[in-house]
């Protein structure tokens, strides 16, 4: 079922974010300097309970995180919601959400990696527009680049659409895999996470959808097996385009033979009769443009790339 997009309030200078740490621990010293940096430019910082926890590779046990989430958003002080950093955890906590509490209270929310589990629910189950961007210590640790920034801003704080999605100057150009012009609604994350979805209550709908994947430190043949998996599940075909992240650390595996991963896409995905992209840069790079999950888009593979149409907040 398409949900009817809701679109979170704007956030302004002075707007209180609230961090939460829905997968792994972060790192106390990175932790303290992203949430400096979010004072910095003029946020109130408010922690949730998960961001000094501590259970394993968890930030705490399942039912603490996940009452985090729901505090954050029921919390009338706090107006949007940035994750800490992924790792791994977050789907274990689909069961916990309260989704009918969310719809009720929309806010701002942002994160990406292992957030992707919680986009893809939250976007289905309750319409909320989702923010796949920059996290607290995975990347305000150590300030955004100005690309980052001027993405992540007019996202969040700019009432208008992203429009056309331009790599950095004098970064990696994007490459066409499949030619073609298509307009749907932006969803993804990272690839793994997609593809860990399938099976379950949770598995993500791409049906007509722009499918936008990232991913990290995943050899080759691994992107394979995971794009694999999902045409077997029939979800790449029923895209109406996709976009794939600048994979960072994809291509340096050193033990011959392989395909790259450019090879890898353009085996598996240029059958599809459908556009598909790569190398934009929204995943595990420094620079990342912030997605509004959710809006509508246009994929034009020979003209202008991704283009986002819409906005994802409101006034």
């Amino acid at each position: 079922m398409n949900l009817a997009p809701i679109k979170p309030k704007r956030l302004s200078s002075g707007a209180t974010i609230g961090v939460i740490a829905p997968a792994s621990p972060g790192d106390t010293d990175q932790a303290a300097a992203g949430i400096a940096w979010l004072e910095e430019r003029g946020f109130t910082v408010k922690t949730g309970i998960s961001v000094n926890q501590t259970a394993g590779y968890l930030s705490g046990a399942d039912a603490l995180r996940a009452r985090d989430i729901n505090d954050m958003f029921a919390s009338p002080a706090i107006d949007g919601i940035i994750c800490l950093r992924g790792g791994y955890g977050t789907m274990r906590l689909l069961e916990k959400i309260d989704y009918e509490l969310i719809r009720s209270h929309p806010k701002v929310f942002i994160g990406y990696s292992d957030i992707t589990a919680l986009h893809i629910n939250i976007g289905q189950r309750t319409g909320l527009v989702t923010f796949h961007g920059p996290m607290v210590s995975s990347d305000m640790s150590k300030g955004l680049s100005e690309y980052t920034w001027d993405y992540f801003s007019r996202a969040i704080l700019q009432n208008t659409p992203l429009g056309p999605v331009k790599n950095p100057v004098s970064a990696l150009s994007s490459v066409c895999i499949s030619p073609g012009q298509a307009s749907g609604r932006l969803t993804g994350g990272n690839l793994t996470l997609v593809a860990a979805t399938l099976g379950t209550p949770y598995e993500i709908d791409t049906y007509g959808k722009i499918l936008c994947l990232e991913e990290v430190s995943e050899a080759p043949y691994r992107i394979d097996r995971l794009l694999t998996q999902l045409l077997l599940a029939g979800k790449l075909q029923q895209a109406a385009g996709i976009v794939f992240d600048v994979c960072a650390h994809c291509d340096s595996e050193a033990t011959p033979p392989s395909f790259t991963v450019e090879e890898v896409l353009r085996d598996r995905l240029s059958g599809l009769n459908l556009p598909v992209l790569y190398q934009l840069y929204f995943g595990h790079t420094e620079d990342k443009v912030t997605l509004p999950l959710g809006v509508s888009a246009i994929l034009d593979t020979e003209q202008n790339g991704l283009i986002v149409t819409e906005t994802g907040t409101s006034d």
